[in-house]
Order: structure tokens, then sequence, then C-alpha cells
């Protein structure tokens, strides 16, 4: 029987099985209170229940095939890749430079293609995308364009906010919406006298509430996570949970402050008051549309250039280990208040949008919310930045497909549907982030070449040769140079070379020791 189980073939007829079954309750028939198990029934009755079961057969055909399908498009395209980029051991540039161009003995096809691949090619993907973004939505519909902002374009700023948290620092966060709601109701302070009953002195234009509103939701942030961050895993998801649960008490309650469960509208838009020029929002959702495509690309900017810095690496080895990277030297506790701020105060600049474009009440800031904003982060990839956003307009779009032809009490029927598929078929995300390795040590633009060595290789060259008078020398992680060398085995003087273990006979040489070493045999 466990033989059976494991058989992939197995396998994949109880997905095709279960995900007909799915779909058939989902497009069957609705129960009610005196019948409730008639929607079942009536799912599986016998004229249609011939077209699940022959949906199940080729579903589970073409679940056999997609591995060998699979298998022969990698094929395709390493050998397409090879046609392209030049080999491993072919210098980037003429001459061994640093990349700056292709090689010279490369083919015409590959110079060609060489402007596309690479970092080169992911730059003008981005880019086509970003014109995608800003050529499509005039040619859409009013509803279209209302929730590419208020559903999809929030979310995905949003999810790039808790990406930081979940994605990079690896902390479980359950009441991220808590930040959400306190930068609409931080812009609802600061720029209106009539929308809450507590208001400012004095009101400021909604664009100065940006920076505001940043500031509060960052502050909150560091306020939830002083206290808590010391705890880890469900304690934490916990926490937070309750936190979540709090700020949205207290919106609810607080008739004299927020307004209570009415809610908040009446707010100024967001408007451009300079000399000679004069804009204003208004209803109309483009401008709103392409403000969020400007905040969605500078965090996404910003974002990039901190995970690639000593923070971003930071937060990796806690996500990794936090044992680990607390042992090494990492200041955890910092890192993952850091984490909290930082992604707290991106969830301000959507409390601003979402402020001035709509009316707002503490329902808006329930805990399914918090889950969604979650989901669309797991879906897209945890840790990748462009995931997260195409992970909001799936999901997000997804919803707006169904709103016209299912049910409100189906619609996360099929929501959970897509999200059973994703994880299935792609457990890692939509789009994972890349793992970055290190380079050896001749790919490093500025570094002394290494000769490669049979077998071992690298291994080899970086055997330590420690510091001797006068000369330089390779000195291993956590070596520190003293008055006497300690010459490594099989380590000599002049240009003594150092054995490679391993097969071969291949040697990778260092540079000399200093003198009072052995030779090396």
């Amino acid at each position: 029987m466990t033989r059976l189980t494991r058989s992939r073939r197995v396998r994949s007829l109880g997905i095709a099985c279960f995900l007909s079954a799915l779909a058939a309750v989902i497009t069957g028939p609705s129960g009610d209170a005196d019948h409730p198990l008639a929607g079942i029934t009536g799912s599986f009755a016998w004229p249609r229940v011939i077209i699940f079961v022959a949906a199940a057969l080729g579903l589970w055909v073409a679940l056999l095939g997609g591995g060998h399908l699979a298998s022969r498009v990698r094929a395709l395209t390493s050998r397409a890749r090879a046609a392209v980029m030049p080999p491993a051991s072919m210098p980037l540039a003429p001459g061994g430079g640093d990349g700056a161009g292709p090689p010279a003995s490369a083919g015409p096809f590959r110079r060609i293609a060489a402007p596309v691949t690479g970092r080169h090619g992911a730059r003008l993907g981005h880019l086509a995308l970003l014109a995608v973004a800003l050529a499509v939505p005039p040619a859409l519909s009013t509803a279209a364009q209302q929730a590419l902002v208020g559903e999809i374009g929030v979310y995905a700023l949003l999810a790039l906010g808790l990406n930081v948290v979940v994605g990079y620092a690896g902390l479980l966060d359950l009441g991220y919406i808590a930040f959400f709601a306190i930068g609409a109701y931080t812009t609802a302070y600061v720029t209106s006298a009539e929308a809450m009953p507590w208001h400012a002195p004095w009101q400021i234009n909604p664009f100065f509430a940006l920076p505001v509103a940043l500031v509060v939701a960052a502050v909150a942030g560091v306020v939830l996570g002083g206290p808590t961050l010391r705890l880890r895993g469900d304690y934490l998801a916990i926490v937070t949970l309750g936190f979540g649960e709090i700020v949205q008490l207290l919106a609810n309650n607080a008739d004299g402050v927020t307004g209570g469960p009415r809610g908040v509208f009446g707010l100024p838009p967001l408007s451009v008051d300079l000399p000679g020029v004069r804009y204003s929002w208004g209803l109309n959702p483009l401008p709103y549309y392409y403000l969020l495509v400007v905040l969605i690309v500078l965090v996404m900017v910003v974002f990039g250039r901190w995970e690639r810095s000593r923070t971003g690496r930071a937060w990796t080895a806690i996500r990794q280990d936090e044992i680990a990277a607390e042992a090494t030297g990492v200041a955890t506790i910092r890192m993952k208040l850091l984490a909290f701020a930082v992604g707290a105060s991106v969830s301000g600049f959507a409390g601003v949008v979402l402020a001035t474009k709509q009316f707002f009440n503490p329902q808006s800031f329930g805990l399914q919310a918090s889950l969604l904003v979650l989901t669309i982060v797991i879906f897209g990839g945890m840790g990748s930045r462009l995931g997260v956003v195409l992970g909001a307009l799936v999901l997000q779009g997804t919803a707006f497909l169904l709103r016209d032809t299912v049910p409100p009490a189906d619609r996360f029927i099929y929501f959970g549907a897509v999200v059973v598929l994703m994880m299935i078929f792609r457990p890692s995300g939509l789009l994972p982030p890349r793992r970055h390795r290190a380079l050896p040590r001749q790919d490093v633009p500025g570094a002394p070449p290494v000769p490669a060595a049979a077998g071992a290789g690298l291994v080899g060259a970086a055997v330590g040769a420690t510091a001797g008078a006068g000369q330089d020398s390779v000195i291993a992680p956590g070596a520190a140079p003293g008055p006497g060398p300690l010459p490594a085995p099989g380590a000599s003087s002049g240009s003594g070379t150092v054995p490679v273990p391993g097969p071969g006979p291949g040697a990778g040489t260092g540079p000399g020791v200093g003198p009072g070493t052995e030779p090396a045999p």
C-alpha cells in the first residue's frame, strides 16, 4: 500500500480527481437550510458527472505527460542558452576585461543577443512590463480602472511592504493591515476638519500627508515590534493578530475620535497647487493609478538596493536561522525592528491613497484583508518584489473578473481553488526570487586570476597560505596573521605549490610564505 501511494501515477490521479470534484462543486447548484447537501448531490448528478470524469482523466494524462514535456523544454532552453551565452571559461570581455561587452571569439548570434541576456535582458523585461502597465489602463473600462486602483494597486503596495517582514526577515505578521488603517486615519486627521470628530488644528495638502503617514506607521511598527519581537514563530503571529484586532476595535468604538462604524468620507482629493499650476485628481481613477505605479516602482527600486546591502543580508540570515545569525554577530532584534518599521511605512503610503480616493470604515481593515495580503505575498513568491505585484494582479484580477458572473458567496471558492492549484504546481510562488550565488574568485571583477585545477579546482587555491614577511597572501576566514607563519600542510616557500585534494593531478599555486618554512616534498 505504501508503494502504491508513493507512485507518481497514483498521486497524479488523486490530484486530477480532487480538482475535477472541486470544479463540479463550484459550478453545481447551491443548497439551502432545509437541504444542505442538495448542492453536493446535484453537483454529481448523472448527466454532468460524465463531463467531470472525462475532465479528470484528461488532466491525469496531462499531468503524466507534463514531466516529460518539462524535461524537453529544459533541454531546449539549455541549448538555446548555450547558443546565446558564452561558455563559463570564456572571458566576459575582449582580453578578459570586466564584462563590458561580448567576447571577441563569440559568434555573430551571441554578439547580437548579448544585450538582451543576463542583467540587460532583465532590465529590458522590466521596462517592457512597465510600458504595458502604463499603456493598457486607458483602454479599459471605468470599472476596470477602479479595480486597478482600489483592489490591485493598493494591495500590490501593501504586499510589497509585508514582503519585507515575511519574505526578507521571515517573520509571520497576521496584523499587518493595522498599519494600513493607521495610515488612512492619519491622512484623515491631517487633511480635513470635517471627516472625523478629532482632527488637527491645521490642515495640509494630501501630498504632504504621505511623509506624515509614513512616519506615523513606522513608529507604530516600532511600538508593536519593541516588546514582541523577542517572540518567534506562532507566538509572534498570535501577538500581531491581536494587535490588528485591537486597532480595528479601537477604530470601531472610538466614535469621538474616528467617527466609529459610520466611517470616514469627504476628504479632499490629491491635488497640486503651485503658482500657475493647479490640478486636482478628482474622481477619475487613472491619476490615482499612475500615482500608485510611481510609488510601486519607487518602493521596488529602493527595496532592491536594500536587499543587496548589508541590511538585506542580515534579514536573509535571520530568515534562514535566527540563532546562527545572532551567534555570528547580527543584531537580530534591531534588524527585525527595522523590518517591521519599513513594512509598516509602506502601508502608510497605501493608506493615504485609500483615504483620498474612497470612503472607508473600520470594516475595511479586518482580519480577512490582512490574510488576503499575506496570501498575495505567498502566492507571488516570498522575497520576490515583482512576484508579489504579479500575485496581486492575478488574485485581485480574478476576483474582479468573477464579480459579475459568480455569486458573492461562491467567489472565495474560486479564490481558494486558484491558490490550491498554485501550491500544487508551483509551491515556491508565481515568480520566486533568485538565489544569489557566490562567484568564484576569478569571476570577481578586479581580482587576480587563480589558475584552475583539475578535480577540486578552486578548493586547492583556497587552501591557506599565511602572511609572510613583506609578502601578500590569502588568509582563510577567521585566521589572523601573526609574527610567525603557520604553513598549511604542503605549503612551500618561494613559488610553493599546494596539492589539491581530490582526484586529478592539478594544484593551485599560492604565494610564498616567507623564510622559516619547510619546502613541500
